[in-house]
């Protein structure tokens, strides 16, 4: 049997890459921000960054695509508790 182990690559990728969704809707949805960590997020948004680098390089497309649509998801938590933050000391 050939098995394509790029195929677990993407489960792992939908699995792992979901995992942000809810904590994204959740702050969009209620605009309440002040128990996520912004430096966690920082750290976690550079390494989706070399991750998403070494996907790139290795010609990985469930790297690069879980990267991707993490390091987006990343990104609009890290906005969001920003703006969130500041809007709330006005």
């Amino acid at each position: 049997m050939d098995f394509n182990v790029e195929y677990i690559g993407v489960l792992a990728a939908v699995l792992t890459t979901s995992g942000f969704a809810p904590q994204v809707y959740k702050s969009l949805k209620t605009k309440a921000v002040e128990g996520v960590s912004l430096s966690m997020y920082m750290v976690l948004f550079i390494g989706m960054l070399c991750w998403l680098y070494y996907g790139v390089r290795m010609e990985s497309i469930s790297i690069i695509m879980a990267n991707v649509v993490s390091g987006l998801l990343v990104l609009i938590q890290i906005v969001a508790k920003i703006y969130y933050t500041n809007s709330d000391q006005e």
